[in-house]
């Protein structure tokens, strides 16, 4: 960690949706920090995703835009199109997605892309694919979307698993007591992740807004971007 803090809380977000730009906008008010995974090659399409019955838009940040709606959060990578990587049988064309998605959001961003999340659900990554990216992509750290419930640090960055998926509210308050009652006496993470788009299946804004309000502002704990907290 950056600082003498043993506890830390820090986010990830997928895909670089529209969505993001409401999600900054309360992070802002609350000093959090966020880090997001962006598909270079997807950057400006029009889409739309049906999640649990429901038809929400999917539409992507445009490229222009980029830097200034991310400003004072961290860009990192997905892939320049979103395939599971646990599925390529290529080698070659796993470090594609990777190395030429890092090339072109390190320019869009203005600054070094380090890390990355893992595209897709379920089993999306193996150790072969990290094992692989971690010798030949110049990754500084790779998010699974395997949850741990609990805060300690990562064994291993370029499997790092992540304490808790954001749409699950119940589970995201619990966490959050647990975390903020612990008095750390070695390093404890609280790391979020999700996609703000979940947030419009059941209107659930307003949780992200209470939750924020909830974990925001303490002075044992350290608020920073994946790269912030971990490297």
């Amino acid at each position: 960690m950056q600082n003498r803090k043993n506890k830390a809380v820090t986010f990830s977000f997928d895909d670089g949706v529209t969505q993001d730009i409401r999600l900054i906008e309360i992070f802002d008010r609350y000093s959090l920090k966020c880090t997001f995974n962006l598909n270079s090659e997807l950057l400006g399409l029009p889409g739309e995703l049906i999640r649990e019955g429901v038809k929400v838009s999917h539409n992507k940040i445009e490229p222009g835009k980029v830097r200034e709606i991310y400003k004072g959060h961290e860009i990192a990578a997905h892939t320049l199109t979103h395939p599971n990587l646990a599925q390529l049988t290529d080698e070659n064309e796993i470090l594609r997605q990777v190395v030429e998605d890092r090339k072109k959001l390190s320019a869009l961003a203005g600054y070094d892309v380090k890390g990355m999340a893992y595209p897709g659900g379920g089993v999306n990554y193996t150790k072969e694919v990290a094992e692989l990216l971690r010798k030949h992509s110049a990754a500084a750290y790779a998010r699974t979307t395997v949850a741990t419930f609990g805060f300690s640090p990562p064994e291993d960055l370029m499997t790092l698993h992540p304490t808790v998926h954001m749409i699950n509210f119940k589970k995201l308050f619990e966490l959050a007591d647990e975390f903020l009652a612990a008095k750390a006496d070695a390093p404890m993470i609280f790391y979020i992740w999700g996609h703000s788009y979940e947030f419009d299946i059941a209107d659930t804004w307003d949780e992200v807004e209470r939750f924020c309000e909830r974990i925001a502002g303490k002075p044992d704990v350290l608020y920073g971007t994946n790269s912030e907290v971990l490297l």
